[in-house]
This record gives structure tokens, C-alpha cells and sequence, in this order.
């Protein structure tokens, strides 16, 4: 007897959620990547409400997705000042051997995790309101009894996962198509959708992968290819722009930048490096859907 889509999407869910609640005792001890590991059960989470939309009822979905986005938000935060700070350390490693390094690492690294530290105490008290309560004890419901539209529930597993793999793939191929087309000044943030709509497809795809098999591992394989290039070239990016800013800030107080100017070349590099692999992992997902 096939499987029924609703029966197989509430399998996927249950991995998520138990990867989001086993992750809340490590954030709250501080563990190394405990916060990107709840971070990324989250966005998993949501990233399945929408692309499996259509089985849910709408309303109940949409409550539990804005309190998902609440909390992605408050780890984002912490997770992107320890990202930071671990790549500034990694940065002055490699580039950083001269007489200012002491205060160079002030600005960025000792700066990056003053905020991290900032961020997890706000993550730490959103744990303990009923705020959060009350979505952790929605989730250990949703694990076996989320609010599924029964009649769309019942349709077979392999019809409608793959229509949510066929539409998933379609948004991102557009993407991809229309990316040329985009002035230079907006390439960045173009690129920026294209990473978020191939994680996305990623994510629907790693749901998929007990009904579909191995098609949708293949997909969501090179969906995560792609989003990995555009990630390395996103936090290439990003961390230039926080150089040069706090380049800015040293320069103001009349310290020598020029530490500074070999970070922000060794990071544009990494961002030229990381953009040159974009035509090879978009055209692996531009061409077909399997």
C-alpha cells in the first residue's frame, strides 16, 4: 500500500523537531555549535511548512512559522557574531602578523564575541519565557499530531512530494535564469535569493528522500552544492564589509590600517574565488529537475 504524504511528512517533521528540542540543553550550556544546530533545526523547520504548505492548515502553520522566525532570529544574532569572530581569528592568523595586532584583534575578534556573548544571554532568557514554553510544547505536539488537511493527507507520498520537489526546483531554476539579466549593483542580493531558494529545495528534498529515494538525495545534493558556494561567497562578502567599517573606526582614531587593507584583499579574494565555482553548481541544477 503506497504511503500516505501526510504520514510521510509527519516522519520528516519528528527528525526536525527532535533536532531543534536536542539542541536546546547545549545552548543553554554554551556547547560549540550548539546555536547553529538549533539555528539550522529551525530553518529546517520553517523551510518545510513552506515548501509542504499545502497539507497544512493555514492558519495553525502560520502561527507556528512566525514563532519559528522569532527564534531563528535570536540565534541568527549569536550565530553570525561567533561566525564572525571565528573567521576574524582564523583572518588575523593567516594575514595578521604586524605590531598592531593586539588592537586590530580588539576591533574585530574580542568586538565579535563581546556581541556573541550579548546575544546568547538574549537567546538564554528567551528560553525561559512562556514565549518559548509555548512553542516548544506545540512542537512535542506537532512531532505525531500536526494539523494536516486529511483529504490532501491522504494523497500518496510520491505524487505530492514530488509536485513540492517540481515547484522547489522551478524557483530556484528561474532564479538562476533571471540572474544575468540583474544591473551589477544588485547581483549580490540576487545571489543571495538564489543560496536561499537552493537551501530551500535542500530542505524539501531531505524530506523527500524516504519516499522519493535517490533522485531526491541527487537533487538536494546539488542543491546544497550550490547554496554552499553562494554561502562562502555571502560570508566573504559580509565579512568585508565589517572590515572596512571597523577599518573606518581605526582609521578615526588615527591607528594604522594597514593590517585592515590585507584582510579586506585576502577577503576579496575568497569572495572572487568563491564566485568563479557559481556557473558549474548553477548548472547543475538549471538543466533538469532529477
Amino acid at each position: 500500500m503506497a504511503v500516505a504524504a501526510g504520514d510521510a511528512l509527519i516522519a520528516a517533521l519528528r527528525d526536525d523537531v527532535d533536532r531543534l528540542l536536542s539542541a536546546e540543553p547545549d545552548v543553554r550550556a554554551d556547547a560549540p555549535d550548539s546555536v547553529h544546530q538549533m539555528r539550522v533545526a529551525t530553518r529546517r523547520l520553517r523551510s518545510v511548512l513552506r515548501s509542504y504548505r499545502n497539507l497544512f492548515q493555514k492558519k495553525p502553520a502560520a502561527e507556528i512559522g512566525a514563532e519559528l522566525k522569532w527564534l531563528a532570529g535570536l540565534l541568527g544574532v549569536a550565530r553570525d557574531a561567533e561566525v564572525r569572530a571565528d573567521r576574524f581569528a582564523d583572518l588575523l592568523a593567516e594575514h595578521g602578523d604586524a605590531p598592531d595586532i593586539e588592537t586590530v584583534t580588539d576591533r574585530l575578534v574580542t568586538a565579535e564575541r563581546a556581541r556573541y556573548d550579548a546575544a546568547h544571554a538574549e537567546v538564554l532568557a528567551a528560553l525561559d519565557t512562556d514565549r518559548y514554553r509555548a512553542l516548544r510544547e506545540r512542537l512535542t505536539r506537532w512531532r505525531t499530531d500536526p494539523p494536516l488537511r486529511r483529504a490532501r493527507a491522504a494523497a500518496p507520498a510520491t505524487d505530492f512530494f514530488g509536485v513540492v520537489l517540481l515547484s522547489d526546483h522551478e524557483r530556484l531554476s528561474a532564479l538562476i535564469r533571471h540572474e544575468p539579466t540583474v544591473p551589477g549593483a544588485e547581483r549580490i542580493e540576487t545571489l543571495h535569493d538564489i543560496r536561499k531558494s537552493a537551501k530551500r529545495l535542500r530542505y524539501s528534498c531531505e524530506a523527500a528522500e524516504q519516499v522519493i529515494g535517490d533522485s531526491a538525495a541527487d537533487l538536494g545534493a546539488r542543491a546544497k552544492r550550490l547554496q554552499t558556494v553562494l554561502g562562502d561567497h555571502r560570508d566573504a562578502i559580509e565579512s568585508t564589509e565589517a572590515i572596512i567599517e571597523r577599518a573606518a573606526q581605526a582609521e578615526a582614531a588615527r591607528e594604522d590600517t594597514a593590517t585592515y587593507r590585507r584582510l579586506i584583499a585576502a577577503e576579496t579574494a575568497a569572495a572572487n574565488h568563491a564566485i568563479a565555482r557559481y556557473p558549474q553548481a548553477a548548472e547543475a541544477l538549471s538543466t533538469s529537475l532529477w
